[in-house]
C-alpha cells in the first residue's frame, strides 16, 4: 500500500506572470475558466494549487501522462479520474480509483493539501485557527452548537484560553470534515452522529498522530483511522482512512488488512516541484494574467486579520 501527503503554501505564493500563465496552460480548460471567476486572488491561487496537486499525483503515482489526465467532479464535488487508465472507465462511484488509489484535496488558510492512499478510502481537511470575524468566541460557539456533541463541547470549552478553545474547535471540525469527505455524503450528514475522542497526545509539526477514535451513532468505529498533524502553529490537518474496495476481490476493511505503516508526514512542495511533470494543454492566454492582476488578494477582513 502507498501513502501520499503533499502540501503547497498558497499564502506565500506570489506568482510571476510566466508562472501563472504556465500553470493556467497545464490544467483543463473548464477548470481554468472556473478559477478565473474567483473574485479574490487568494481563492484563485488555492484552487489552482489544488488542481496542480491532483494532476501531479495522478501523473507520478498512477502513471498517467499529464496530457491524458481527465479529472471530473462527482455530483457532490469530489474529484475523480474520468479517463484514461488503460481502457478502464472510472466513475464517481468507483472508490478507490484504479490501482487501488483514493485521493482527496482541501484548501483553507495558507495551504492546499492532498492526501492519497492505496486500498483505503481517504478524506482530508485543513483548518486555520482564526478568531471569529463578526462575533465573540462564546457567541460563535453558540451559533455552532448543533455541530458537536456534548462530549466534544466539553473538550473544546475546557481547552483553556479562547485561542486554545478555537484550536480545539477547528481540530474537531477538521476531523468531521475529513470523514464526510471520505464517505462523500456532503451536506446531508448529521455531524453529531460522528463523535471524536482525542488522546492526551499534543499535535505537533512533522509528527502525525493516529490516536483519535471515532464513535459513529454512539458505537466505536474500528474500521476508520484518523491521522492528525500541524503544518504550522495555525494550521491543522486531519486525514480520514476507511474501508473501501482494494486492489483485490471484496471490500477492504482495516481490521482485515496487515498493520498499516506509521502515518506519513506532509511534504511541502515548491512551485517548481509542483510543476515538475507538467505539460501544457492549451495555448498561452495573456488576458488571464491581466485579469488575475486586478484581483484583490483577499476580503478586507482577512487582510486586516493577517496584518494584525
Amino acid at each position: 500500500m502507498g501513502s501520499v501527503r503533499w502540501a503547497f503554501r498558497c499564502g506565500s505564493w506570489t506568482p510571476s506572470r510566466s508562472e501563472w500563465l504556465f500553470a493556467a496552460r497545464c490544467i483543463q480548460r473548464e477548470e481554468k475558466e472556473r478559477i478565473g471567476q474567483f473574485v479574490f486572488a487568494k481563492d484563485a491561487k488555492s484552487a489552482m494549487a489544488g488542481r496542480l496537486l491532483l494532476r501531479r499525483f495522478v501523473c507520478e503515482r498512477m502513471d498517467v501522462p499529464w496530457s491524458e489526465i481527465r479529472l471530473e467532479r462527482s455530483p457532490r464535488g469530489k474529484p475523480y479520474l474520468a479517463a484514461p487508465l488503460k481502457g478502464n472507465r472510472v466513475g464517481p462511484d468507483s472508490n478507490p480509483h484504479p490501482l487501488g488509489w483514493s485521493f482527496n484535496l482541501s484548501h483553507q488558510g495558507d495551504y492546499a493539501v492532498l492526501a492519497a492512499e492505496q486500498g483505503l478510502q481517504v478524506g482530508v481537511d485543513i483548518m486555520k485557527t482564526t478568531m471569529p470575524g463578526s462575533s465573540s468566541v462564546p457567541e460563535f460557539f453558540r451559533i455552532m452548537a448543533r455541530q458537536f456533541t456534548e462530549h466534544e463541547w466539553n473538550v473544546i470549552q475546557s481547552a483553556g484560553s479562547e485561542v486554545r478553545q478555537l484550536a480545539a474547535f477547528y481540530r474537531h471540525w477538521a476531523l468531521k470534515e475529513s470523514f464526510i469527505k471520505a464517505i462523500g455524503t456532503g451536506l446531508g450528514f448529521d455531524l453529531q452522529r460522528a463523535e471524536f475522542h482525542l488522546s492526551s497526545e499534543v499535535l505537533a509539526e512533522g509528527r502525525p498522530l493516529r490516536t483519535t477514535k471515532m464513535h459513529l451513532d454512539e458505537e466505536e468505529e474500528e474500521d476508520w483511522l484518523f491521522e492528525e498533524c500541524l503544518l504550522d502553529d495555525d494550521h491543522q490537518v486531519a486525514v480520514a482512512l476507511g474501508p473501501g474496495p482494494g486492489p483485490g476481490p471484496g471490500p477492504a476493511s482495516l481490521g482485515h488488512r496487515p498493520p498499516l505503516p506509521p502515518p506519513t508526514s506532509f511534504t511541502l512542495l515548491s512551485f517548481s516541484e509542483l510543476m515538475a511533470l507538467a505539460t501544457p494543454l492549451t495555448e498561452e492566454d495573456p488576458a488571464y494574467w491581466d485579469s488575475f492582476q486586478k484581483k484583490a488578494e483577499a476580503p478586507q477582513r482577512q487582510r486586516d486579520a493577517h496584518a494584525s
